[in-house]
C-alpha cells in the first residue's frame, strides 16, 4: 500500500509522462487525499486557447489559464515532514510547465485561497492552528491542512480585497438573479435565511409537506404559518412525484393572504413537480416561490438535465454545491431576484444566522465550482449520464423484474438522470440488508430502506465507480431476494398532518415526556424525521396519532434511523404540557 507521499510522487511523475486523459482514470485508483483545496480541481484538462465570448445572461466570458500540478503538492508534503508549513512548502514550489489549466482567473475566492497558500504569511488571527497543526501533531496537521479563513486568509480581515462579493455578484448573474450569497452553513442556514425575509410574525406561506427539517424550523423562527400541500404517488412504485399544480392551485384559492409558495425540487429520489406550471400559478396572485434545490446544483448543465428553478422564473433558489457538485462539505448558496423581496431583509435575514467565521476554503469551492462548471459543465456531465445508462441496463439485464427507473419513466423534465434510484419490492430483495453488506465492501449508499436504494453519482463518478457498485449491488439484490411484494410508500412521502398549532407556539410551549402509547392525541413540541431524507413525519403543533406512531415505529423496525427525536426508540414522545 502505498502512503501519501508515495502517492503524490507516483503523480507528480504521470503529469510529467502521461497524457493528461489517463493520469485523471488514474487518479481515481490511486487517490492522494486532499491537502488543499487544489486537489479538489486539479482534473482539469487543457483546452484550446478561444477568443473571450461575450458575457451572456447566466454566462460568462471564459478565460485559459494554468493551474499548479501534484508537482507543488508533493513539495508542500515534504516540507511538512520536515517542519515546514504547508504555506512556505507552496510558496517555494516551482509551477509545473506543462500544468493542467486552472480555474483561478475567473475564480476570485479561488485566487485568494492559493494566493494565501502561496504566501509566507505568518498570522496573528484565528485560526488558532495557524496553518502550523502538522508541527505539532502529524495526523492533527492533515485534517486542518486545507482549512484558510475568509478574514486575514482569502482576503483581509476587513475584506479590501472585496473577493466574496466579487464571486457571489458573478453567481447571481450565473443565475440570473440580482441577490447571491454564499453560505458555508450548509442549504440549513439558506432555507432559514429565506424564511426570514418573508412577510411578518403570524403570515400564511403555501408550503410542500414533503419538505426538508430546515424549513420547518425556519417557520418556526420567522413564525410562519403552514398551508401544506400533500405530495403525489406514482402508486405503481411507491415514488413520489412532487406537489400536483390543481394542489397548488386549490390551496392558493383558499388561502390569498399566503404570503409566499415554498417547494422542494427536486426530491431525495430524484423526481420533480411542474415547477415551470407553479411557478406560473403564483404569478399571477403576486406571490413569489422560493425553491429549496439542495439536491439541484448541477441542473442546467446540460441539455439532459432538468433547468434550474431560476432559470423557470423562480424569485429564489438555494442550492448545496456540496450536494452534486465537487464543493467541501456545507457549501450552499442562496440567491433571489428583488421583485418581490426586500433586499434589506433578504441580507438581515443571511446574516442573523450566519457564523462571522467562514471558512474561506468552503467558500472558495463554491467559486470554483460555479467557474467549472460554467466552463466545461456539459462536457463533464456527459460521460457521466453515458455510465449512468450503462449501469441501469446492466442492473436490469442482470436481475430480471428490477426496476431502475429513468428520465423515460417520467413526464420530461420531471426526473433528475444523474440520480440511482432502485426499486426492490419486484424482486422481494431487502435494502436494509444490501447497505449492510455493500457497507462492508466500502461502498455507503445516499438513501436505503426496505424497498429503495437511492445512490449519489456526481460528476466524480466514471465508468469505473459505477461499474463497481453495480458488481456489489446485482450479488447482493440476489442473495437477498423473495416473492415479489407491493411496493410501500415510505411514510415521509404520505404524511397527513393533523394541526393543533402554530409549529412556533408548540416549539417554545412548555412540554413534557410521555409514552408513546399515552402521546397519542396530545400536541408534539417536538420535530420527528425518518433520516434519510429528514422529511418531518411528525412537527411541532401536530396532532400525535395512531396511524402516524404506528408508521414511525414500522420505519424504525425496518433498520431506518429515526431522527430528531429526543428518545430515538420511541419509548417516549415529547408533547406540549396540558
Amino acid at each position: 500500500m502505498l502512503d501519501r507521499l508515495d502517492r503524490l510522487r507516483v503523480l507528480d511523475r504521470l503529469d510529467r509522462e502521461l497524457p493528461l486523459r489517463f493520469l485523471r482514470a488514474f487518479r481515481r485508483i490511486v487517490p492522494v487525499g486532499a491537502v488543499q483545496l487544489v486537489a479538489a480541481f486539479d482534473a482539469v484538462t487543457p483546452v484550446p486557447k478561444l477568443a473571450p465570448e461575450q458575457p451572456m445572461p447566466g454566462s460568462f466570458a471564459r478565460q485559459t489559464t494554468i493551474f499548479p500540478g501534484p508537482g507543488a503538492r508533493l513539495a508542500s508534503i515534504e516540507r511538512d515532514r520536515i517542519g515546514m508549513t504547508t504555506r512556505e512548502a507552496a510558496n517555494e514550489a516551482a509551477p509545473e510547465s506543462n500544468a493542467p489549466v486552472r480555474l483561478r482567473d475567473d475564480s476570485p475566492l479561488l485566487n485568494g485561497y492559493l494566493s494565501y497558500l502561496e504566501s509566507n504569511s505568518t498570522p496573528f488571527i484565528t485560526p488558532g492552528h495557524k496553518g502550523r497543526a502538522n508541527m505539532l501533531d502529524a495526523d492533527l496537521g492533515a485534517v486542518l491542512a486545507g482549512d484558510v479563513p475568509l478574514y486575514g486568509g482569502v482576503d483581509t480581515v476587513k475584506s479590501a480585497g472585496g473577493l466574496l462579493a466579487e464571486a457571489e455578484r458573478r453567481s447571481a448573474r450565473w443565475y440570473g438573479a440580482d441577490w447571491c450569497r454564499y453560505s458555508t452553513g450548509g442549504s440549513t442556514h439558506c432555507n432559514q435565511a429565506l424564511c426570514l425575509a418573508i412577510g411578518q410574525p403570524g403570515d400564511k406561506v403555501v408550503v410542500t409537506r414533503s419538505l426538508h427539517r430546515s424549513l420547518l424550523l425556519g417557520m418556526v423562527l420567522a413564525d410562519l404559518e403552514p398551508c401544506w400541500l400533500p405530495t403525489a404517488i406514482d402508486t405503481a412504485t411507491g415514488m413520489p412525484l412532487g406537489v400536483a399544480v390543481e394542489d397548488v392551485e386549490a390551496t392558493l384559492a383558499a388561502n390569498p393572504d399566503a404570503r409566499a409558495v415554498l417547494i422542494t425540487e427536486p426530491d431525495y429520489l430524484g423526481t420533480l413537480s411542474d415547477v415551470g406550471r407553479i411557478i406560473e400559478i403564483a404569478r399571477r396572485r403576486d406571490v413569489p416561490v422560493i425553491v429549496d434545490q439542495a439536491w439541484g446544483a448541477h441542473f442546467g448543465h446540460h441539455p439532459q438535465l432538468p433547468a434550474h428553478a431560476m432559470s423557470l422564473g423562480a424569485d429564489a433558489m438555494v442550492t448545496s454545491i456540496h450536494k452534486l457538485l465537487p464543493g467541501y462539505t456545507q457549501a450552499s448558496l442562496v440567491c433571489a431576484r428583488t421583485q418581490r423581496f426586500d433586499r434589506d431583509r433578504l441580507e438581515r435575514g443571511f446574516e442573523a444566522s450566519h457564523t462571522t467565521s467562514s471558512a474561506g476554503s468552503v467558500l472558495a469551492s463554491i467559486d470554483a465550482c460555479r467557474a467549472l462548471m460554467e466552463a466545461r459543465g456539459p462536457e463533464l456531465v456527459e460521460p457521466v449520464l453515458l455510465a449512468l445508462k450503462s449501469a441501469r441496463q446492466r442492473l436490469r439485464e442482470e436481475v430480471p423484474g428490477l426496476e431502475v427507473p429513468d428520465e423515460q419513466s417520467f413526464m420530461a423534465g420531471r426526473f433528475d438522470p444523474m440520480r440511482l434510484v432502485v426499486l426492490l419490492s419486484q424482486v422481494g430483495a431487502n435494502g436494509v440488508e444490501i447497505e449492510h453488506m455493500l457497507l462492508d465492501q466500502g461502498l455507503p449508499l445516499e438513501l436505503v430502506d426496505r424497498d429503495t436504494i437511492v445512490a449519489i453519482v456526481t460528476i466524480a463518478d466514471d465508468e469505473g465507480t459505477l461499474d463497481k457498485l453495480v458488481g456489489a449491488l446485482v450479488p447482493a439484490i440476489h442473495a437477498t431476494s423473495g416473492p415479489s411484494r407491493s411496493p410501500t410508500v415510505p411514510v415521509s412521502w404520505h404524511v397527513q398532518p393533523v394541526k393543533a398549532m402554530s409549529p412556533r407556539a408548540a416549539f417554545f410551549s412548555s412540554h413534557e415526556s410521555v409514552a408513546a402509547d399515552l402521546a397519542v392525541g396530545r400536541i408534539s413540541a417536538e420535530l420527528i424525521a425518518p433520516y434519510p431524507p429528514g422529511i418531518p413525519v411528525l412537527a411541532p403543533g401536530e396532532l400525535v396519532t395512531e396511524r402516524l406512531l404506528a408508521d414511525l415505529r414500522a420505519v424504525a423496525a425496518d433498520g431506518v434511523r429515526v431522527a430528531y427525536a429526543a428518545d430515538p426508540t420511541l419509548s417516549t414522545i415529547e408533547v406540549v404540557r396540558t
